[in-house]
């Protein structure tokens, strides 16, 4: 049986169309995606992303520890409530998961990984905290709500008045404890708004507030289109263990300085680097008619291939749209092969869109 998070309830009553997604009975929408994708777009939804693992670290010894494990460097948050983006590297560089860590103080670091890897981090980060004296908890009291888009900010602070207490003041990638409330000016949609972890018992108030106050629910199919419009790899499809930052799109994730700090996965990567990338991960708009979808074939104008990783039809451009890993050289056009037919196709710097907006000519 599925796991089902604390707004399980919730969900069912809004009209929830539920799917088994990483072990968890989820919202995959709530009648239209479409219209949903919309509502994040030009107003406010929230979603449920309580499957999420959040685990605190504390210790004298977790920045030093953070600083072996992840790609990107917790050395550079100097401020409390600085979040930064990083991936979890094996020793031959692949990615084991992409995760946010958030720097509350000096001994107290927290940090947000996939559901559906949350097995294996777990085990990763606990055999490779062996030798460091720090205290690993997994959170599973607490719940997450992500409220997200132009009136988001708006509409929490109407919901939680004076609660939220020196989270009005957020800056992008910071985050806040306000009471019980962790408020992180984080998301997963191109979009302003808050990711707010809570006791998961007080969440189903929360949602209902946020509901009462004109804030929509939206289901994981939206959160699809809109992290792929936004340019936001998944895991498990855009990245897995067999591909490095170096080939996702990610080199800026990772701090090559100081030179001296040997993260996991550092040598590898080190080698790659020097030696030619040879795939990268790029933006397709598809020229012709038709919907772009994951392992698709590419084909590029050098007689090479590459796949699409990520597909989708893109409500907010009204085309399709994908991710796909080609070629180091590949630029230009290129076809993909759908349905037997091969279709046209442009490549593109993702993002395809953000703040509403279209990035691409």
């Amino acid at each position: 049986m599925a796991q089902r998070t604390a707004l399980y309830e919730k969900h069912i009553a809004a009209g929830g169309k539920m799917v088994d997604f990483a072990g968890w009975d989820m919202p995959i929408h709530y009648g239209s995606q479409i219209e949903e994708h919309h509502t994040v777009r030009n107003h406010a939804g929230v979603f449920d992303v309580s499957h999420m693992t959040v685990i605190d670290f504390k210790g004298e010894a977790t920045r030093a520890f953070l600083q072996r494990l992840l790609a990107n460097d917790v050395g550079k948050l100097t401020i409390p409530g600085k979040a930064l983006y990083s991936c979890m590297l094996n020793e031959q560089g692949g990615i084991i998961d992409d995760l946010i860590t958030y720097y509350m103080n000096e001994t107290w670091y927290r940090m947000v990984v996939n559901a559906a890897t949350r097995e294996k981090d777990l085990a990763w980060i606990n055999q490779q905290a062996a030798s460091f004296n720090i205290e690993i908890t997994e959170r599973a009291d607490l719940a997450m709500l992500a409220v997200q888009g132009p009136a988001a900010r708006g509409n929490v602070h109407q919901v939680l008045g004076g609660k939220i207490g020196a989270a009005h003041e957020l800056e992008p990638f910071f985050a806040a404890q306000c009471e019980d409330l962790f408020i992180a000016r984080t998301g997963y949609t191109g979009e302003d708004g808050y990711e707010i972890i809570l006791p998961a018992g007080k969440a189903p108030e929360l949602w209902d507030k946020l509901l009462e106050a004109g804030v929509k629910p939206i289901g994981l199919g939206a959160r699809d289109t809109l992290r792929l419009e936004a340019g936001m790899n998944l895991y498990g499809q855009d990245m897995d263990e067999t591909t490095t930052p170096l080939e996702s799109g990610l080199a800026w994730t990772i701090a090559w300085q100081p030179a001296a700090r040997q993260f996991i996965g550092r040598p590898a990567l080190e080698q790659q680097h020097e030696a030619g990338v040879p795939r990268k991960l790029v933006g397709l708009v598809l020229l012709d008619r038709g919907v772009l979808r994951s392992h698709q074939k590419v084909i590029v104008h050098n007689g090479g291939e590459g796949e699409t990783t990520s597909g989708s039809f893109s409500p907010t451009l009204n085309r399709s749209i994908a991710f796909a890993r080609v070629p180091a050289q590949t630029s230009g056009e290129c076809e993909v092969e759908i349905r037997n037919k091969k279709l046209k196709a442009k490549i593109v710097k993702p993002p395809f869109v953000r703040f509403g907006k279209s990035c691409i000519d």
